[in-house]
């Protein structure tokens, strides 16, 4: 009797393990989840935070500025714009905007994220100078995330469309883009002016 019920309990004490480890995983699953966030600068830095090539920014970055919706558009003369934080340390320390003006042939729109990390604070002064714009030299790493990426084989994952090593700090910073809608977009920076307004 003794050996049957050390059994039951054994058994009993097995499922609720399973029970309890598949309920973690769950609840692991829902939380990288990123499309269930309502908070857009929240879901912006949970899709950023899955992409390898800026996990690791996010690790040893002085600061960063996150621009949750850039949106771009026009026809002949055509522009971006987009609000933003930045962030130091991984709080908010200011507020920030995105403009950008571009001539040339361009038709429909695009909307993107981005960020630009900050690799010391030398890097960090220079951007919250706030008269900061990006020279033509500028590239951003484009970034896909979801189902419909190209290189990936599962979804929610991410890919970078330049290789690893391009995703490195030019003059103190490091920028990415991240299309809406899962395709392939690459941002030019040249022209994108910041301002900044520093939060007391």
């Amino acid at each position: 009797m003794k050996h049957l019920m050390s059994k039951t309990t054994y058994l009993l004490f097995m499922i609720l393990s399973l029970f309890f480890t598949t309920q973690a995983l769950a609840d692991n699953h829902n939380k990288s989840d990123c499309s269930q966030i309502d908070n857009s600068y929240k879901k912006a830095t949970c899709n950023f935070k899955k992409a390898k090539e800026t996990r690791q920014f996010f690790n040893n970055a002085y600061g960063y500025a996150l621009f949750p919706t850039v949106g771009k558009g026009g026809f002949v003369v055509g522009g971006a714009y987009g609000d933003g934080h930045v962030y130091k340390k991984g709080r908010i320390t200011g507020d920030t905007t995105l403009t950008q003006l571009s001539v040339g042939f361009q038709l429909g729109g695009q909307a993107y994220s981005e960020i630009i990390f900050f690799q010391n604070e030398a890097a960090y002064q220079k951007f919250t100078s706030g008269n900061f714009e990006f020279s033509a030299q500028a590239s951003a790493v484009a970034i896909v995330i979801g189902a419909n990426a190209q290189t990936s084989t599962t979804g929610n994952s991410a890919s970078a469309g330049k290789s690893a090593a391009a995703a490195s700090y030019v003059n103190g910073m490091a920028t990415f883009t991240l299309a809406k809608g899962g395709l392939m977009y690459e941002a030019a920076l040249a022209g994108q002016k910041f301002t900044f307004d520093k939060r007391d």
